[in-house]
């Protein structure tokens, strides 16, 4: 039997650490938004796009802090979204592995490991990003070998993550997309929207400790197997996955 040790947490570590960088990052928004968005978008509508006009050195520093937040907020977002993929390919490269641990020998072959192309596929693929993101998050879950007992709160879990998902991508193309009648505020974040992201964002870093558990509980279960397949087996029927 192949030995194959517990899954690194620094790729879930990284999508945690990502995740409360965008919520910092887009509270930070919804606040100057709230406090400041609506004057400053009538100042500098009325300044007429001439930045020599009267009192527009006066909205150099406000303008800035507004730069800086809506970068943050971008960066932020790729950055959870960067982690999160290279999490997801992670695991389902280790899933195949324990998978395979039993029955076959540690070969390194490349046509053992998961290809990243699917996750890839998933996630940028117009129409098909809408729906392959949670089955794909959904097969690893399976591919972990995870109790079958625990399904229906799993696909809670991960329904309710991608539905908020859903709703805040929903929210944020409207904000871009729909014609505004008048200038009242920047960017239109408000504390709806970020409560949304907020919400989508923590559920989404429940899947991930949730999966990155059973993998992780899911070896020391095959470990305490083969050294006690008696005494492992009562256990197992207490094993909680999540």
């Amino acid at each position: 039997m192949r030995s194959v040790p517990p899954p690194s947490t620094r790729p879930a570590s990284a999508v945690q650490a990502a995740l409360v960088l965008q919520i910092c990052a887009v509270t930070a928004l919804t606040v100057f938004e709230q406090a400041r968005g609506e004057r400053l978008a009538q100042e500098i509508a009325a300044l007429g796009g001439d930045p020599r006009a009267p009192g527009a050195q006066a909205l150099v520093g406000p303008v800035t802090v507004f730069a800086v937040l809506v970068i943050l907020v971008a960066v932020t977002t790729a950055a959870a979204g960067a982690a999160h993929l290279v999490w997801l390919a992670r695991a389902r490269r280790y899933a195949a592995e324990t998978a395979g641990a039993p029955s076959r020998p540690s070969s390194g072959a490349p046509g053992s490991r998961p290809s990243a192309a699917p996750v890839l596929a998933a996630w940028f693929t117009p129409g098909l990003n809408l729906v392959a993101p949670p089955v794909l998050v959904d097969r690893l879950w399976r591919a972990s070998r995870t109790p079958a007992d625990h399904r229906a709160s799993w696909l809670a879990l991960l329904a309710a993550w991608w539905l908020s998902w859903l709703a805040a991508l929903a929210l944020l193309l409207r904000l871009f997309l729909s014609p505004a009648p008048g200038v009242t505020d920047l960017t239109g974040i408000g504390p709806v929207e970020l409560a949304v992201v907020t919400v989508s964002a923590l559920l989404c870093g429940a899947t991930v400790r949730r999966i990155t558990r059973i993998q992780t509980e899911s070896v020391l279960h095959r470990v305490r197997t083969a050294a006690d397949p008696v005494g492992s087996e009562v256990q197992g029927l207490a094993y909680q996955g999540f």
